[in-house]
């Protein structure tokens, strides 16, 4: 063959093998672009660890973000004190974004509402010094341990977004709370159709953040 057809061989042969790459995956790999961590509690990881309102965000993530993930660091039962001692396992350094759900255990259990905020304001600023930006999902406590108890534990939340200038999920649980259609058999904790819910609830506050 002569050097000539041998090139013209040569080029033909790439161009067919990176058409066929191409047609076999037209997009390419997805580019690892950064983690958000949900740093919650049950509400999280229910109704299961599979299903849940952070496993909704990650296929959304999929369709309209790829290059997103969600890592799901929510332990049942935690409070905001328990999150504090797993802040800094949770947030790697690859941690971009971090979804911050805790407090419904402290309401329910009546923790002094000065407590639960100093340990929210800590992982915020703990996040912040970090480079990290940080949504926060608020929580109501019902009234348990009193009315004045419910609403100083209200104006947590707000009092936080404002101070350290971060987003805010009014209610994390709006639409859902007190809905038998959206929980489970324990009327507390979110089903299938109430994880989806919370998911619509917060995409509109994580989204402006990617």
């Amino acid at each position: 063959m002569s050097p000539v057809r041998y090139a013209v061989s040569c080029s033909l042969a790439a161009a067919l093998a990176s058409t066929a790459t191409s047609a076999a995956d037209p997009a390419g790999p997805a580019k690892t672009i950064g983690r958000i961590v949900v740093l919650g509690d049950s509400l999280a990881v229910s109704p299961s660890h599979s299903l849940n309102f952070p496993a909704e965000l990650q296929a959304r993530l999929q369709e309209s973000h790829p290059g997103w993930t969600i890592a799901n660091a929510s332990y049942r039962g935690d409070t905001t004190t328990g999150g504090v001692r797993r802040f800094g396992d949770a947030l790697t350094p690859d941690t971009r974004i971090l979804v911050l759900e805790l407090g419904a255990n402290d309401g329910l259990r009546g923790v002094d509402v000065a407590t639960v905020e100093a340990n929210l304001s800590q992982m915020i600023e703990e996040a912040k010094a970090r480079g990290i930006k940080v949504l926060l999902c608020g929580m109501e406590a019902p009234p348990l341990k009193g009315w004045n108890y419910s609403l100083a534990f209200h104006g947590i939340y707000p009092r936080l977004a404002a101070k350290y200038k971060i987003p805010l999920v009014p209610f994390l649980l709006a639409g859902v709370a007190l809905n038998p259609d959206l929980n489970g058999s324990d009327h507390i904790h979110p089903n299938a159709a109430g994880a989806e819910v919370i998911a619509d609830t917060v995409w509109p506050y994580l989204e402006p953040l990617l």
